[in-house]
């Protein structure tokens, strides 16, 4: 313990040193800034011609197929997907046993028998809770704000549709986490994108394909956890804090950084599981604070409800926010979106993957409800807060492109643009939000401190010093985070997140066949009617 405290102390001590001096966070952003925006060129490269990334298309384009390949899933399952989180069928998922599929990659004897009931370590209902605390937080806050501030109200409905979309691919990936997943000697589960597209693709006879894939997924996957599962939560929490609490000054965010890195590192590294148990206790509890204030918020404006969804609508094809016409607003929903439920990035299958169940396709089904959770009413609910705040044209939508607005002749974003439009109905809530916003950070923080640090291990071994060495720049990507522009931020975590829809991508068009049998398999298990895949 006392060795794991000093390399924290060793990592944060010369930041310790320098925040005293004033500039410290213009310094740090100097230096993230270009590797954001040379990174976020490459990532959202443009389909000549069409003024649209090559991203939008594999990420639009892979979700509509899976939904029409997979007959509405999406819709057609969803009660089925509620059933499977009761455990209605929990029963049928523990019974028996069935012959392995061979897996030739990984050397399985054939003819050999398993118990998938067996392995695992956790719950269909505690493996949607884990990855949902995973998601829903500062995308929902911050990120929304972000979208309503450059693409206008149109963006919503993007992100919603995007939402539903993702309903299908969250299936697809989570389906093949739970069946290409390893089982450690210990019972600890390793699982993810990059166990399926390295054993999936090699079994399919793209060995090779497979294993370069899952390297360069796991390397961005280590990225989006230093990004979009770091950065972004410990600059908005800086943001919201030193609001609240006036601090000003050009170390401000690298203190406040400091001391959330301070906290987690307790976590990650001291082994305190006591702050994390707490955590999951408390997260949930403001997640429904949360949704309770913006429905507050939404009843207090119940006459204004028609007006703003039909401004959602008509901004959604014909936008006035200065963002490009319709293609721009359409990206900016879908940016944030994913950003937000992380659907096509794979991500949430490494969570997925942990589940305690013979038939993979059963946490398929109950993973696409996350997306719904997520961007479908969370998202949805935080865009009408802020729609009803500027219904009298508080600020004009659009800005300068960097997510910020003029209100009152400030600068005002993400967080605080949140912040503010509760405010105007609740004016005590700004101290809560601030709380929850903290706690959403830490949780997600954790979340993806393990999201990383299973890739890190796949592409460094499973080592007591693998694992101290990716934990340690985790935390220093905290005191980053908090430190640089939120611009900055938010662009790096896009494109790390984004980034990962490329292998991940290519992985499940080659792979779907094998969901479409694993669910056929689930849905004879419980004797539900086929109506198609005879």
């Amino acid at each position: 313990m006392k060795k794991k405290l000093i390399l924290l102390y060793t990592l944060l001590a010369p930041i310790f040193t320098f925040a005293q001096e004033k500039g410290l966070d213009e310094r740090i952003n100097d230096w993230f800034q270009p590797i954001t925006t040379k990174w976020e060129g490459i990532v959202f490269w443009i389909v000549p011609g069409t003024g649209v990334p090559l991203v939008v298309f594999i990420l639009v384009g892979g979700a509509l197929f899976f939904t029409l390949f997979f007959r509405f899933i999406n819709i057609r399952r969803f009660p089925l997907a509620i059933n499977v989180v009761r455990g209605k069928h929990d029963a049928v998922e523990k019974h028996g046993v069935e012959k392995a599929d061979i897996n030739i990659v990984d050397g399985d004897i054939p003819d050999t028998i398993r118990d998938e009931s067996k392995h695992g370590e956790v719950s269909h209902f505690q493996a949607l809770a884990t990855a949902v605390s995973g998601t829903v937080g500062l995308g929902n806050i911050a990120g929304v704000a972000l979208a309503i501030s450059i693409g206008g109200p149109g963006a919503t409905f993007w992100m919603v549709v995007c939402g539903l979309l993702s309903m299908s691919t969250k299936f697809v990936e989570c389906t093949l986490g739970v069946k290409y997943r390893d089982i450690g000697p210990d019972g600890t589960v390793y699982g993810g994108p990059m166990y399926y597209l390295r054993k999936g693709l090699g079994l399919k006879g793209y060995k090779s394909l497979g294993k370069v894939l899952a390297v360069v997924f796991a390397i961005l996957c280590v990225g989006a956890s230093f990004g979009g599962g770091n950065a972004v939560q410990s600059n908005q929490a800086a943001e919201q804090l030193a609001t609240m609490m006036g601090m000003q000054g050009g170390y401000t965010g690298t203190l406040i950084g400091t001391v959330i890195a301070i906290i987690v590192g307790f976590v990650i590294i001291g082994g305190i599981k006591r702050i994390a148990s707490v955590t999951e206790k408390i997260v949930p509890f403001m997640a429904v604070i949360y949704i309770l204030a913006c429905l507050v918020v939404i009843f207090s404006n119940f006459s204004y409800i028609d007006d703003a969804l039909t401004l959602i609508m008509k901004e959604a094809f014909n936008p006035s926010a200065g963002v490009g016409g319709f293609f721009g607003v359409l990206i900016t929903g879908f940016r944030r979106a994913v950003f937000s439920n992380e659907a096509g990035a794979g991500s949430a299958a490494i969570a997925h993957s942990a589940v305690k169940t013979k038939y993979p396709a059963s946490e398929g089904l109950v993973s696409l409800l996350e997306p719904f959770i997520d961007t479908v009413v969370i998202c949805t609910m935080t865009a009408l807060v802020i729609i009803f705040y500027n219904s009298e044209g508080m600020f004009a939508y659009g800005g300068d492109g960097s997510g910020q607005v003029i209100i009152d002749g400030i600068a005002v974003g993400g967080v605080n643009l949140t912040s503010m439009a509760f405010e105007s109905v609740i004016p005590w809530f700004p101290y809560i939000l601030t709380i929850a916003v903290i706690l959403f950070a830490i949780s997600t923080m954790i979340s993806w401190s393990y999201y990383g640090l299973q890739s890190w291990k796949f592409l460094f071994g499973r080592s007591k010093a693998a694992d101290i060495t990716y934990k340690l720049l985790f935390i220093a990507f905290i005191i980053i985070g908090a430190a640089a522009s939120m611009q900055a931020v938010f662009d790096f975590s896009d494109a790390m997140i984004l980034a990962l829809v490329f292998p991940n991508m290519i992985g499940l068009l080659l792979l779907f066949p094998v969901v479409r049998d694993e669910l056929v398999k689930y849905l004879k298990a419980i004797n539900v009617k086929l109506t198609y895949f005879k």
